[in-house]
């Protein structure tokens, strides 16, 4: 498979001071309401993908935990990372439903990792795994985004 648009782009920015960080940014001006967790880019190409949410007040619940909803924001990040930068030309994603597990308490920085399998990128419902992990590399959230793939229309 070709680089697609997305790889293209973060082969660029990556090489900036900052660019990991940059490359988060870029996604949330695509999708605003990411701005709204502090990540940064880890790993980035198809079918794996990986983010940091930093521990920082503005993400913590009642208890100094990062909350779990944040974390769910950084897996759908990191889903809909992988799927721009692993889906076939012909094919158009959206998600379908995630459902998660909250395992254990967050209690440092967390890394969010969503992975699928090449050859799953076909018609159909895609279930994208995705897991959270403390600075331990406990899992504090683990669970399944699901994809509905179609093909896209004809541009006549």
């Amino acid at each position: 498979m070709s680089d697609n648009y997305l790889l293209k782009i973060h082969r660029r920015v990556k090489t900036l001071p900052f660019g990991d960080w940059l490359m988060t940014r870029i996604v949330a001006n695509k999708a605003p309401y990411f701005k709204t967790i502090p990540t940064r880019l880890e790993a980035l190409r198809p079918n794996h993908v990986s983010c940091i949410i930093r521990k920082k007040r503005q993400v913590e619940n009642h208890i100094g935990t990062v909350h779990v909803i944040a974390i769910c924001n950084g897996l759908e990040l990191a889903m809909g990372m992988l799927a721009e930068a692993s889906i076939p030309r012909h094919l158009r994603w959206i998600p379908k439903g995630m459902e998660v597990a909250y395992t254990a308490k967050a209690g440092s920085d967390i890394r969010c990792v969503a992975e699928t399998d090449p050859e799953g990128w076909q018609p159909g419902e895609l279930p994208v795994r995705v897991a959270a992990y403390d600075d331990e590399g406990t899992v504090v959230v683990k669970g399944t985004i699901n994809l509905w793939l179609s093909e896209k229309p004809d541009k006549r």
